[in-house]
C-alpha cells in the first residue's frame, strides 16, 4: 500500500507540472495562431490520454499489490508452518538428544564407579604386594609363610589324625610336618625351606660373572638345605628312610628343575625329595591312598574275628532252631493224642447217653402194660 500511494503521488506531481507547464505555455504565447490553438487542444488530448493510462497503472498497480499481499501473506503462513515444524523437530530432536545424553551420563557414572572400585581393590592389592614383600624380605617371617602355607595343604589332603606340626624327634631336632604313615615306609617328615635370596640373586644377575657367582650361589643355597634335613629328619627305626624339602614357591621349584638337574638328584641320593605346593598335594593324595589301604588292612582281622563269631552264632541259632523243631514235633504228636483221646471220650459219653434213654424207655413200656 506504501508503494502504490508513493507512485500515485508521483504521477499526480508530473500531471500537475504537465498541465502547469501547459498553462505557462499559453500564458506565455497567448497571441499565438491558431495553429498553436490546435497543438495546445492536441497536448490536453494527450495529457486527457495519460491520465487515463495513468489511473489504469494505478489499477495494474493496485492489483498486483494486492497479489504480492496476497502471496506474501501465504509465504509468510508457509514459513511460520514450516518454523513451527521445525521448532517441533528440533525439540523432539533435543528431547532424545537429552534422553540419551542422560542415558549416556548414567552409564558413565556406572563404568567410573567400577572404575574406582577397580582402583581400590588395585590400591588394596598393591598394598598386599607391599605386605608380601616386607614378609619375604624377612627370613623368620618367610619361614612362617612357607610354614602356614604348607599347614593348609596338608590339612586339606589329609585327616586330622594322619599328621601333626611341630613334631620333635628322639634326636631334639623339631620339623614343620610329620606325616604318620604305617610301616613300611613309616613316618615321614615334612620341611618348607625357601631360597629367596639366592633365587632374587639369580633372576637380578646381569653380567657373565654375576650370573655364575649366583648360579653357584643358589646351588651351594639348596644343597645346604637338603642335607640339613637328610641329617635332622632322616632317623633310623623312627622315621621313614626319606623326606620331603617344600618349596612354598612354584617358580624356584621350576627354576630348581630346569636348571639344576644334578642338585636334584643329589637330593634322590641323600633321600630328599623336593616338592612345589602342586606336587605336594598330589604326594599327599597319593600317601592318603597309602593311609587308607593301610587301615584297611589293620580292620581285616577284626572283620575275621567277627566273621568268626557270627558263624559261630549262626551254628547255635541252627542248633537251637533244630531243638525247636523237635519241641514242635513232640507237641504236635502230644496234640494228636489228646485228640484221638477227645474222640473216644466223646464217642463214650455217646453211647453212654444212648444207653439211658433206652432203659428208661422200657420201664415206661412194663408200667403201661400193668395198667
Amino acid at each position: 500500500m506504501v508503494f502504490e500511494d508513493t507512485l500515485q503521488l508521483v504521477l499526480t506531481i508530473f500531471g500537475t507540472a504537465s498541465i502547469s507547464g501547459i498553462f505557462f505555455y499559453i500564458m506565455f504565447h497567448k497571441k499565438n495562431s491558431k495553429k498553436d490553438v490546435e497543438k495546445f487542444e492536441y497536448v490536453l488530448q494527450t495529457l486527457a490520454k495519460v491520465s487515463d493510462g495513468q489511473q489504469q497503472l494505478v489499477g495494474s498497480l493496485r492489483n498486483i499489490t494486492e497479489m504480492q499481499s496476497s502471496a506474501q501473506a501465504d509465504m509468510v503462513k508457509h514459513v511460520e508452518s514450516r518454523l513451527t515444524e521445525v521448532q517441533k523437530m528440533v525439540s523432539e530432536n533435543l528431547l532424545g538428544s537429552a534422553t540419551k545424553t542422560a542415558h549416556t551420563l548414567g552409564e558413565l557414572q556406572q563404568r567410573l564407579t567400577t572404575i574406582d572400585e577397580a582402583q581400590n581393590n588395585i590400591a588394596k592389592l598393591s598394598s598386599s604386594v607391599l605386605s608380601l614383600q616386607d614378609i619375604l624380605s624377612n627370613k623368620q617371617a618367610r619361614g612362617a609363610f612357607g610354614e602356614i602355607q604348607l599347614n593348609d595343604i596338608v590339612s586339606k589332603a589329609l585327616p586330622p589324625d594322619a599328621y601333626s606340626f611341630q613334631q620333635t624327634f628322639s634326636n631334639g631336632k623339631r620339623v614343620d610336618c610329620l606325616i604318620h604313615l604305617p610301616k613300611p615306609p613309616g613316618p615321614m617328615a615334612i620341611d618348607s625351606k625357601f631360597s629367596l635370596e639366592a633365587y632374587e640373586a639369580l633372576r637380578g644377575a646381569k653380567s657373565s660373572v654375576d650370573k655364575v657367582s649366583a648360579h653357584r650361589g643358589f646351588k651351594a643355597a639348596v644343597r645346604s638345605h637338603i642335607k640339613v634335613i637328610s641329617d635332622k629328619y632322616i632317623i633310623d627305626g623312627e622315621t621313614a628312610d626319606g623326606a620331603l624339602m617344600f618349596i612354598p614357591s612354584e617358580a624356584v621349584y621350576a627354576e630348581l628343575h630346569s636348571n639344576f638337574p644334578e642338585v636334584v638328584r643329589e637330593g634322590f641320593s641323600l633321600r630328599v625329595w623336593v616338592v612345589s605346593p602342586t606336587t605336594c598335594m598330589a604326594t599327599l593324595n597319593t600317601m592318603r591312598s597309602v593311609l587308607k589301604d593301610a587301615r584297611m588292612r589293620e580292620q581285616a582281622g577284626k572283620i575275621r574275628v567277627e566273621l568268626s563269631s557270627l558263624q559261630k552264632d549262626v551254628e547255635r541259632l541252627e542248633s537251637r532252631a533244630g531243638n525247636l523243631a523237635k519241641h514242635f514235633e513232640l507237641a504236635a504228636r502230644d496234640v494228636e493224642d489228646i485228640k484221638i483221646s477227645a474222640k473216644k471220650a466223646s464217642r463214650r459219653a455217646t453211647k453212654l447217653d444212648e444207653f439211658e434213654f433206652e432203659e428208661i424207655k422200657n420201664e415206661q413200656n412194663i408200667q403201661f402194660n400193668k395198667t
